[in-house]
């Protein structure tokens, strides 16, 4: 997968690059899903998250992150071809925050909003209990080998 990182923030996230590569290629893997597929990730502050949020999802608040899949709403599995999944904007001020207060470190919760951002690029969602339940499933399988949750 081919994962384009911008950082939009005045901190240095540079090494979150290769945990994204190790996740992306352990979503592959675990959803059996073809190589060729990119996604952007953004950094962001709540400022600009929360902008984001009202203009797109009319939500008038920040938020830890957004997702912007290219096919909403249709499940992406292409075969044989490159395939843009999306972008995903991370709020760096919520995710050291929500490390706080789930009692883990930061770089987890950066790999944690990276991979629950990936998987609504690929089409999975959590508004039923259904659908929270198999999303957050897939969550602890892809990232619990890779970032220990203390």
């Amino acid at each position: 997968m081919i994962i384009t990182v911008l950082n939009r923030t005045n901190q240095d996230m540079s090494a979150f690059s290769e945990d994204f590569e190790v996740i992306s290629q352990r979503c592959e893997k675990v959803l059996k899903l073809n190589k060729d597929n990119e996604v952007s990730v953004s950094f962001v502050r709540s400022r600009t998250i929360h902008q984001l949020n009202r203009d797109y999802r009319k939500i008038d608040r920040p938020t830890d992150v957004i997702t912007f899949a290219a096919m909403d709403g249709e499940e992406i599995y292409p075969e044989g071809e490159q395939f843009d999944l999306g972008d995903i904007f991370i709020n760096i001020d919520y995710a050291r925050r929500q490390a706080g207060e789930y009692g883990h470190s930061f770089r987890r919760e950066i790999c944690f909003l990276f991979t629950h951002g990936l998987l609504h690029c690929l089409g999975y969602d959590h508004q039923t209990a259904e659908e929270e339940k198999e999303m957050f499933a897939l969550q602890e399988k892809i990232l619990d080998s890779i970032v220990q949750r203390i």
